[in-house]
């Protein structure tokens, strides 16, 4: 129980993956490797363990808090942990809140509620019911995980009254899948009296999101290329564009492999690209997800070729 580092939201925060034995218990030694490696990239700003990457969906509690506490212990002297809180229930993700903070994390990413999928948009009063219950559990500051809208996002005016009442959010992790939307959300939650920062996870056309001028990205893919992502954000901040459409050039057969469909085996991808790497020795997956085929890894490879990433990073 640390205490926990202070965290500004903005720069580059790799969400990181999780290993898994083969009977699919936690490889704690394997996980701790990688966090590692994932904290000792050059100019990141915090580390996110239990997200999507880390296939939180499939972790319990009990999990999630050991996931934490040896992400502490390899990492958490040396930059702010975010903890994802994963949770249809308002109580339940309030109990996660609380033990995150209690064990010594320095930021929580808050995922909907898959009950926001069946009309939220038009019932701003759940949202902000849910985050007001989150926030009464923990002072930590909050990052707002935000969906397309045709999933479990939130209405736009929906956000700025979560924004107004609720003064612990600091930052929207924004997945937003139209670019219209995506830069008005940029320009106004930043432009607010309390600004509201705006993390990208746009990972498929992630140069785009950041000329937009979001303060920093929070992606999955930054489990193996964060080094190209920290290249290309302080390209697009200095300015320099030609440097960043060099680094885009590379990134770019990663993205076109990672995301592609099915959407839902990015990360999947994303393990397997490690063992490619020699950065993880076996890449173990819990159902419902499954092993990607043999034309996949081999698609991998090629990328990951094409993109000059090697076992300690990109060349």
């Amino acid at each position: 129980m640390g205490k926990s580092r202070p965290f500004v939201a903005e720069g580059v925060i790799p969400a990181t993956l999780l290993a898994f034995n083969d009977d699919l218990t936690i490889n704690e030694p394997a996980s701790r490797k990688h966090l590692r490696h994932c904290a000792n990239v050059d100019g990141i700003s915090a580390i996110t363990v239990n997200g999507h990457a880390s296939e939180v969906h499939a972790c319990t509690f009990a999990e999630q808090e050991r996931i934490l506490d040896i992400s502490l212990e390899e990492v958490g002297d040396k930059l702010p942990l975010v903890c994802g809180v994963f949770a249809d229930g308002s109580q339940e993700a309030a109990r996660i809140a609380k033990m995150a903070q209690q064990r010594g994390a320095s930021a929580l990413l808050i995922f909907p509620s898959q009950c926001f999928g069946m009309g939220a948009q038009i019932c701003p009063e759940m949202p902000i019911a849910h985050f007001k219950r989150i926030a009464d559990a923990s002072d930590l500051p909050l990052i707002c995980f935000q969906y397309p809208l045709s999933t479990y996002g939130y209405a736009f005016d929906t956000l700025i009254s979560m924004f107004e009442q609720i003064p612990s959010i600091c930052a929207v992790k924004d997945w937003t899948a139209e670019p219209p939307l995506h830069e008005r959300n940029i320009r106004t939650f930043q432009s607010l009296s309390r600004p509201v920062n705006v993390l990208t996870t746009q990972s498929a056309w992630l140069m785009a999101s950041l000329t937009m001028g979001a303060k920093g990205l929070l992606s999955g893919a930054g489990s193996v290329v964060a080094d190209l992502q920290v290249a290309l954000f302080r390209a697009v901040k200095q300015g320099n564009l030609t440097a960043a459409q060099r680094i885009n050039d590379r990134l770019y057969p990663l993205q076109q492999t990672f995301y592609a469909p099915p959407f839902v085996d990015m990360h999947n991808r994303m393990k397997e690209a490690l063992v490619l790497l020699g950065r993880l020795d076996r890449a173990f997956v819990r159902p419902p997800l499954v092993k990607i085929s043999d034309a996949e890894i081999e698609r991998l490879r090629n990328a990951l070729a094409e993109a000059r990433v090697t076992t300690n990073g990109a060349e």
